[in-house]
Formats: structure tokens, sequence, C-alpha cells
């Protein structure tokens, strides 16, 4: 089953730590761990029903396409005083929080926005520019639940919408159809998108917002790295 991720693309300074984690330093990193979710139904969904191989849509505008490589275990940044969403309340005998491994596969060349996703699902009709997703490609789009639930970080995609986004960003040719799908206004709705979703474990009642941190892969070693995109950077030039 298809399943859509949101990162965060700029900046911003947690627990002295810059939780930044845009589609430069995914495709850099090549897989990173899904860390950091504090929102109980995203942590379910990793934990019981994402699979090796499920086919994932990268979020902050629909920049890439991933994968599943790993499937749900405990996510032990929780109990990592330093970590950025270190929560007290949870242990690592009853772990609350899992995570997944997600493996960058390739860039879309035409990135779809959430102003595209949404200017679509309320359509009453197929836009001409976009003729080639067909009827029931517009209805799979109306049924995300990027447009009707859009604040949940880790959500399900049908394999209808995920073929019509990938479709989308494959071929382009809608730039003109979403309103802040370009230039400052589309960061404008790229970054007000990622920020509202708040996972912090003292803000209970709102939906999960995935971030990523850098850290080793032995639990017992865990290591935060305060700017993943230095990183990125020293591999994207050697």
């Amino acid at each position: 089953m298809p399943w859509l991720m949101k990162a965060e693309p700029d900046s911003r300074i947690v627990k002295g730590k810059d939780v930044k984690f845009s589609v430069d330093d995914f495709e850099a990193l090549g897989t990173s761990q899904w860390d950091g979710v504090r929102n109980h139904e995203a942590k379910n969904i990793m934990k019981d029903r994402m699979k090796v191989g499920d086919e994932v849509l990268f979020y902050h505008s629909i920049f890439a396409l991933a994968e599943i490589v790993r499937e749900g275990y405990p996510d032990y940044t929780a109990w990592d005083l330093d970590h950025p969403y270190y929560d007290p309340k949870t242990d690592k005998e009853k772990p609350t929080w899992y995570m997944v491994d997600v493996k960058f596969r390739s860039r879309l060349l035409h990135p779809p926005t959430l102003a595209l996703i949404k200017h679509l699902a309320s359509s009453t009709s197929l836009p001409s520019e976009v003729e080639y997703i067909g009827s029931e490609g517009l209805e799979a789009i109306k049924e995300m639940q990027l447009v009707n639930r859009g604040r949940l970080s880790v959500q399900p995609v049908t394999d209808k919408a995920y073929e019509v986004v990938r479709l989308l960003g494959e071929r382009g040719g809608w730039e003109d159809l979403g309103q802040g799908s370009k230039g400052s206004k589309g960061r404008k709705v790229q970054r007000e998108d990622v920020v509202q979703e708040e996972d912090r474990p003292a803000k209970k009642t709102k939906m999960a917002r995935s971030t990523r941190i850098l850290q080793s892969k032995t639990p017992d070693q865990v290591h935060t790295e305060p700017n993943i995109s230095n990183r990125a950077r020293r591999k994207r030039k050697s």
C-alpha cells in the first residue's frame, strides 16, 4: 500500500537542534529513519501497517518517490534526553513510539504542490491541462487524506492516487492551475502546511508532523547531529 509522509523543508530549531529534512537531505542520505513522530495514529501506521516495499510519496510539495525498507521498530529517540522530541513517559521496556526506515528512490521533475492537489480536489470537471490523469484519477485526488485530513503527517494513499500524483510529477503541464505553486507563494504554502503539523509530546491534541534527525543505527549510542544539511552538502560535493 502506498503512503504519504511529510517532512520539514526549512530550518527550525528545537532544543538547540535543527529539525530540517528537505528532499536534498533525503537524497544525499539515501535511507533515513523516520523518527520523531509523536502522534498515536501515525505511530500505529508505522508500527503495524507499513511493509517493506511499500511505496512512499515524500511530501513538502510531493518532491520525490521513496519506499519502506524496514518495518516498524521502537523509536529510541523518545528516550534520548537530548533529542528534540524526547518523551519522558515512554521507556525501553515498553516503548510507546515506533518508526520505519525509508529509502529515497527518485525526484519528481514537476513536484505537485498542495495548491495543485486542492485545486483538483475542488474541480467539478477535469482540467484540460491534466487530461492525462482521467476522470478516475481526478476522483482519486478528491479522496486523498491530504485534502480531507491534511494534518496527519503519515497517511495512506490509494494505489490510484499514488499513480496520479506520480504522473503529475513526471509530466507536469499543470503549473498554471494551482495558485501559489511557484515562487515565493508556493514556498509559503509548503511551509505553512508543514509547520502546522505539531507532534511534540506536550501538545497531545495536535496531529503529528514527522521530522528527521540523523542518528547512528545503534540504539544505545544515539547521536544527533545538530544540522543535517551540512552533512548533506558534504555528501553532494563528494
